[in-house]
C-alpha cells in the first residue's frame, strides 16, 4: 500500500506526437509482431504459471521488460494496474464482467510480479518508469488511447498516466489510492488512525532484506495477514487498539512474526494457493522496491503538477485504515471532472472484497461518462 502521507512521482515529459508513434509503430510492426506472444516457456518466469481462469497471456516486450498480459473482451479498452502484493488475478472478477459489459479488459502482471520480469535495477520502479511500461503496453496492443484503472500503487500509476502522457488516457479510475496535487495534503480532516514509528510498515520494507526475510519464511501465512478484513481493516477496531500494538502503528512484520490473526481472510482457497505459489517462485523484492523507489529515495517528494484533464472517478473503501477515504478531499480543486464514491464495509482490497459493488459504480461510470468512445 503506498504511504498516503507522501506524494508520488511525477516528473515532466514530452511525450511522442501520436502520427511519430504510429509511424514508429508501422514501420517496425513486422519485427515487433514475433516478441508479443510466444510460447509460455520462452518467456515465462521460472516456476510461475499463468493465472487458473484466466485468458492464456501474452507477453509484451516494453521499456526493456517482457510483461505478462491478460486480455479478454472487445470494444473500450480498459487497462487494470494492480498494487502490493497483487497480481493481474488481483482483477480476475472484472476480466469477466468487463467483456460481459462490452469492453476489452486488459490487466498486466506489473515490473516485479508474476510472470512478468523483475529487474534487479531498483530505480526502475520508480512512478514514471511504470507509466512508461504502461504506454508500451499501448503500443504493443495498438491502442492509441485507454481508460486506465489502478488499486493501490497501480493507483498511484494511473493518477499519472494524465499528466505524463495526456494522449494516450481516456479516463482514470483510481481504487484506495488518492491522487495528490501540487501542495502537499493538508491536515487531515478526521483523527489519524495510525501512530507512525520507526516500525510502520512503509518504512519496514525500505530495507533491503528485512522485510523479505519475514514474508519469505511461510509466504502463505503472510498473505493471510496482508488478505483480510476486519481486524486492522476496521476503523472502529483501529481506534481502540492500545497505542503500543502492533496494529496501531501499522507493523506488519509484526502482525505476521505474532502470528495472532484476526478478522476473515478474503481470499478463496484456491486463489491463495496460486497467489502462494507464485511468490514462493517470484519472491517479495519486485514489490518492495516500489517503496524503495518511490519512498525510499526521495521519490515521494517529486510533486505532480497541473490539473488532471479527463474523466475521473474515485472509489474508496470505508474500512481502508491506510488510505482513508477522506485523503480524496482535495482532489476536486485539481480535476475538474470527478466522481467519488465510497464501498461500505469494505477494506482495502476492493475489488476482490466487493466486486459486485464496485463493478456497478465502475461500469456504470464508464457508460454516462465514456460510453462506446
Amino acid at each position: 500500500m503506498p504511504d498516503p502521507r507522501l506524494n508520488h512521482a511525477a516528473r515532466t515529459v514530452d511525450p511522442a506526437s501520436p502520427s511519430r508513434r504510429r509511424l514508429l509503430r508501422r514501420a517496425g510492426a513486422t519485427l515487433a509482431a514475433a516478441p508479443f506472444v510466444r510460447p509460455l516457456v520462452a518467456l515465462g518466469q521460472p516456476g510461475v504459471r499463468p493465472a487458473p481462469g484466466m485468458p492464456v497471456p501474452r507477453f509484451v516486450t516494453t521499456n526493456g521488460i517482457r510483461m505478462a498480459v491478460y486480455e479478454r473482451g472487445e470494444g473500450l479498452p480498459v487497462v487494470f494496474v494492480h498494487g502490493f502484493p497483487e497480481l493481474a488475478y488481483s482483477w480476475r472478477n472484472q476480466l469477466r464482467s468487463y467483456p460481459a459489459a462490452g469492453l476489452r479488459a486488459i490487466a498486466p502482471d506489473m515490473r516485479g510480479y508474476g510472470l512478468t520480469d523483475r529487474p534487479a535495477e531498483v530505480d526502475g520502479y520508480a512512478i514514471p518508469s511504470l507509466c512508461t511500461d504502461l504506454v508500451g503496453l499501448l503500443d504493443a496492443l495498438d491502442i492509441e488511447r485507454a481508460l486506465f484503472c489502478g488499486h493501490d500503487w497501480g493507483g498511484a500509476a494511473v493518477w499519472t498516466m494524465p499528466r505524463l502522457y495526456p494522449d494516450r488516457v481516456l479516463g482514470v479510475i483510481g481504487v484506495n489510492t488518492p491522487a495528490f496535487g501540487a501542495q502537499p495534503p493538508s491536515a487531515p480532516a478526521e483523527a489519524p488512525l495510525i501512530i507512525p514509528t520507526e516500525n510502520y510498515y512503509a518504512t519496514t520494507f525500505l530495507e533491503p532484506g528485512r522485510a523479505e526475510a519475514v514474508f519469505s519464511r511461510d509466504v502463505r501465512r503472510a498473505l493471510e495477514m496482508i488478505f483480510r478484513r476486519g481486524w486492522y481493516w476496521d476503523v472502529e477496531n483501529m481506534r481502540g487498539y492500545p497505542p503500543d500494538s502492533a496494529e496501531k502503528t501499522m507493523d506488519m512484520l509484526r502482525m505476521i512474526e505474532e502470528d495472532n490473526y484476526q478478522g476473515e481472510l478474503i481470499l478463496p482457497a484456491d486463489v491463495l494457493d496460486y497467489w502462494t505459489e507464485t511468490f514462493e517462485a517470484t519472491g517479495f523484492t519486485g514489490g518492495f522496491n516500489y517503496y524503495r523507489a518511490n519512498i525510499g529515495r526521495g521519490g515521494g517528494a517529486l510533486r505532480p503538477t497541473g490539473d488532471i484533464d479527463v474523466p475521473c472517478l474515485y472509489v474508496g473503501a470505508e474500512n481502508d485504515t491506510i488510505l482513508r477515504p477522506s485523503s480524496s478531499d482535495a482532489m476536486p480543486s485539481f480535476i475538474p471532472d470527478l466522481e467519488r464514491h465510497v464501498i461500505a464495509d469494505c477494506g482495502h482490497w476492493t475489488q476482490q472484497e466487493k466486486p459486485e459493488e464496485f463493478d456497478r459504480v465502475t461500469l456504470d461510470w464508464i457508460r454516462r461518462k465514456l460510453g462506446s468512445a
